[in-house]
């Protein structure tokens, strides 16, 4: 396998052990369990895994590839979104569960032929991982919360 730049090379080991990390999380997660909004007021896992998805359209499109859904459709996923004023309009957990295994499959596909980065688009990059790496962390604290044990070990 051709070596890529160090870059890339970061980039798709934070998208692997990202997701590997988000999916070890949701495992045993029913959609019931999804919806709990602890204290009433956190965002529950369905919400953040929507919001995780939601953002890695805007990765996907930074690096050129289309989204795995129209943003408009689903927006309660948005940054900024009240997620317990929109909870009507989430969708089943196991359908996240196939976009975000959608949007692996197009980001790995795409860092594995792309040969450099735009450098206007290095940060916002940079600023994805971090934010995919906050969101990935609060869904292991949600799982302790639902009285699942901890999934990264």
């Amino acid at each position: 396998m051709e070596t890529k730049p160090n870059d890339i090379e970061f980039v798709r080991n934070q998208v692997s052990t990202n997701y590997q990390v988000i999916v070890l999380n949701l495992k045993g997660i029913t959609h019931e369990e999804s919806m709990i909004f602890p204290n009433g007021e956190a965002n529950s896992m369905n919400w953040i895994l929507g919001h995780l998805i939601y953002i890695r359209n805007a990765f996907l499109n930074i690096l050129g590839e289309e989204s795995v859904w129209e943003a408009s459709t689903f927006s309660c996923y948005d940054r900024g979104a009240i997620a317990l004023d929109m909870k009507d309009e989430f969708v089943h957990f196991d359908e996240l569960k196939s976009y975000l295994k959608l949007s692996q499959e197009r980001l790995e596909s795409k860092l594995n032929v792309i040969e450099n980065f735009k450098s206007e688009s290095v940060q916002d990059i940079s600023t994805l991982c971090l934010h995919e790496i906050y969101h990935s962390g609060q869904l292991g604290y949600l799982r302790r919360i639902l009285g699942k044990p901890g999934a990264i070990r």
